[in-house]
């Protein structure tokens, strides 16, 4: 089984994964694109490397048991896929708090109210494939159980039940 966890950076991918206890390996995608030299250079304005999506896609092939983790995760095959999602004021926060400039953080709470990782996830797999969780006020060891129930199949497929819209 192949496991996507994505979210707006902010969210608690990284963190939540960290604490999942499983048999699944953990794949965290900004590591390998930067270990493995996966990019196709940096975005300046953004202060971050431009991933290589088919160069990705090659290294994640026959790759299975496996949760792979980042706000990219979505975009290649898997049979489930976590939507992780966070108030846009707590991604701010969560930004700037480690170091991201204002204007990072703002674009990146932006995308969190309009739902774009949440949509992109939707069409590339389809709802039944969607399970979105909420971790603005829940610490990571309760969000990583979350995934956990996602995982033993505890819990059923949701998408569109969180709403920021009015943020904007």
């Amino acid at each position: 089984m192949r496991v996507a966890v994505t979210g707006t950076p902010g969210t608690g991918k990284t963190t939540a994964t960290e604490r999942l206890d499983t048999d699944l390996a953990t794949v965290h995608l900004n590591e390998v694109i930067e270990s493995e030299g996966l990019s196709t250079g940096r975005d300046e304005e953004r202060e971050s490397l431009v991933a290589d999506m088919d160069a990705l896609a090659t290294w994640l092939d026959g790759r299975d048991d496996v949760v792979v983790e980042s706000h990219l995760a979505h975009h290649f095959d898997a049979d489930r896929v976590v939507v992780l999602r966070a108030h846009p004021d707590t991604v701010v926060e969560r930004l700037r708090g480690r170091g991201d400039s204002d204007s990072k953080a703002r674009e990146n709470a932006e995308s969190e109210a309009l739902d774009v990782i949440l949509s992109e996830a939707v069409s590339r797999h389809g709802r039944e494939q969607v399970y979105e969780i909420e971790t603005t006020d829940r610490d990571p060891d309760a969000v990583a159980a979350a995934i956990a129930a996602v995982l033993a199949g505890e819990r059923e497929p949701s998408a569109g039940t969180v709403d920021y819209v009015e943020w904007l």
